[in-house]
């Protein structure tokens, strides 16, 4: 079922003022659940849960043929399956376009991040080495498949063990698990895409957001190294989006010191007001107590002057509609 056009009009709209429908922050997942060990028949599996979203993944492995530009290195294969089950949007059949996309994004991920140790699945250069299926699956899909599939691939490799191979006779004896475990290096590859809605730059978008998403960019990356780097839908993407979101924060920031400035100087003015009201004890001021007064009265409105650039400080009648 698509989403209606009021929905999305209100889901612009919110995003506007910072908002989503369920509370979340711009920049905030849903809940993250990882569960191992979900297949007893793969060599390492994984579910992990964003919020609804729900996928499964699967590792096998089996010894094949190396490719010819890597005689001596593993191999790795990605496949997705988008189930009818998990979206009314998906049909059974041959791989649709964003199934092939999810695929090759993980993929991608992986492969470039040199996650897997892939030269240390060589058993006998040019002849035979082991080759890693990643194998994903839609249970339920409600928004960031591409991101809870990248964390899926991740657990279900850490949770892998390669299976007993038996040299002599060439098989692999499936069901027979040795200690060792797929080689994989220390730092964690993980996708992260972001989407632009309006003037908006969200994360882990609902299936209602992803619908009014005009474009999206999955970065996978390392300990700050991008690795990979992938863009979707429609529209483009510019340097002018990041300067815009720059230029917010700091607008953000100037009228929050231009408010506190304000406070200070509505506390200034009180402080002044009740230190010059003579007290009926009080004996008058004498002229140059006086004219000191005054003239750090001035010091002080130069000095918040200046919080708001130089220039005068807002009229009176716009202070009364902020929150001093």
């Amino acid at each position: 079922m698509e989403t209606p056009e009021i929905t999305e009009d209100r889901i612009r709209e919110y995003l506007a003022q910072g908002k989503r429908f369920d509370g979340r922050k711009l920049d905030e997942f849903r809940e993250i659940k990882i569960e191992t060990g979900i297949s007893k028949n793969a060599e390492g599996s994984a579910r992990v849960k964003i919020g609804e979203t729900d996928v499964i993944v699967g590792v096998k492995m089996d010894v094949s043929e190396p490719y010819p530009d890597s005689l001596d290195k593993g191999n790795l294969m990605v496949t997705s399956e988008l189930l009818p089950l998990s979206s009314d949007r998906f049909e059974a059949g041959p791989p649709k376009i964003e199934s092939i996309e999810l695929a090759r994004v993980i993929d991608r991920c992986i492969r470039e991040s040199k996650f897997i140790e892939l030269e240390k699945l060589c058993i006998e250069k040019g002849e035979k080495v082991w080759t890693v299926f990643i194998d994903i699956y839609s249970i339920n899909a409600d928004g960031n498949l591409l991101d809870a599939a990248g964390i899926g691939a991740l657990v279900a490799l850490k949770d892998a063990k390669i299976p007993k191979y038996d040299k002599k006779e060439g098989k692999v004896l499936y069901g027979e698990h040795s200690n060792e475990r797929i080689p994989l290096k220390k730092e964690n590859p993980l996708t992260i895409t972001i989407h632009k809605i309006g003037e908006s730059l969200i994360v882990d978008p609902t299936r209602e957001e992803e619908d009014v998403s005009e474009t999206r960019i999955t970065i996978g990356s390392h300990k700050g190294v991008i690795s990979s780097m992938q863009k979707g839908n429609s529209k483009e993407i510019s340097e002018e989006d990041k300067a815009d979101e720059e230029r917010k924060r700091t607008q953000k920031t100037a009228l929050v010191e231009i408010q506190q400035g304000l406070r200070q100087l509505m506390l200034d003015i009180e402080r002044l007001k009740n230190a010059s009201a003579p007290k009926p004890t009080d004996a008058p001021e004498t002229g140059h107590i006086a004219a000191r007064r005054r003239k750090n009265c001035v010091k002080r409105l130069k000095f918040r002057r200046g919080i708001t650039g130089g220039k005068a400080c807002p009229p009176p009648g716009l202070i009364t509609h902020m929150k001093i």
